[in-house]
């Protein structure tokens, strides 16, 4: 298997890819300004102010892991450096599982750098995040990368070019962050009321973003506002099987993907 040397490849190429450093900037800005929004209330558990703290990573992040990770597919096809890798005895499965770790240790830094700099600035003023909160969002964060990384390679397998990969990435994140509840609410308004509740929690498992954060906010305490629809949810997400279910929740999630995008790529191969 190759996925060793895909994988440091692709996280030398990311380190010098300008998008990446772009991304950094912006998120070590955005983190800062999660810091001020801290500063300003005392945060202990669930808060208005923590809810609205994961809505604004939610806006960020999946859109920066659609964009950084799709292009860096493209750009293989683009310049043409898959067509010199496929010479080599390198099966797709490797190829974009390195291409998956690769990316992942690039993203995952670039969130821990952010994070890093902005409790380094907060220290030395004297309104830094606490160890918990700073782990929590630095989980939460991670949590949103890993599973959107996932849906950015397909993306990436799907697009023949950057502007393809851009139009389809910003649809997607549309379509998963700022029009699903809108979205979702429409539809239950048509179904039977026996069924509302097992479809909104198929569909919770359907949204990556969804579900981690459904997660993160019943590990934080705020459980009740999701209402009775979720009940079942919020007691299984306390039990000790919780966080086992939510890994394998995530890693089903990754795999499915992974196995699209391997799918996908692999008919591109055999028609090229």
């Amino acid at each position: 298997m190759h996925i060793d040397k895909i994988a440091k490849r692709e996280i030398k190429i990311g380190f010098r890819n300008p998008w990446a450093y772009s991304f950094m900037a912006l998120f070590s800005l955005f983190s800062l300004a999660l810091l001020l929004i801290q500063s300003q209330t005392y945060m202990e558990g669930y808060t208005y102010t923590t809810g609205t703290m994961l809505n604004l990573i939610l806006y960020l992040l999946p859109l920066m892991t659609m964009l950084l990770a799709s292009f860096s597919l493209t750009a293989e096809k683009e310049e043409g450096s898959w067509q010199l890798l496929s010479t080599y005895a390198l099966t797709t499965t490797a190829f974009l599982w390195g291409k998956y770790f690769g990316l992942a240790v690039v993203l995952v830094s670039i969130v821990c750098f952010g994070y890093g700099f902005s409790g380094l600035i907060g220290s030395f003023l004297g309104t830094g995040f606490t160890l918990s909160a700073l782990l929590f969002f630095l989980f939460f964060s991670i949590c949103i990368v890993l599973l959107f990384l996932g849906i950015a390679i397909v993306v990436g397998t799907l697009s023949r070019n950057r502007w393809q990969a851009l139009t389809i990435g910003v649809s997607i994140w549309f379509f998963y962050i700022l029009a699903w509840p809108t979205l979702l609410i429409s539809a239950m308004s048509f179904l039977p009321y026996k069924w509302i509740k097992p479809v909104m929690q198929i569909a919770t498992c359907l949204n990556p973003a969804e579900f981690v954060r459904i997660f993160s906010v019943v590990k934080m305490g705020g459980g009740s506002i999701f209402g009775p629809e979720y009940y079942n949810w919020i007691t299984w997400m306390q039990s000790p099987f919780g966080i086992i279910g939510f890994i394998a929740l995530s890693v089903m999630w990754i795999v499915c993907t992974m196995a699209i995008a391997t799918l996908v790529w692999e008919r591109g191969r055999y028609r090229d």
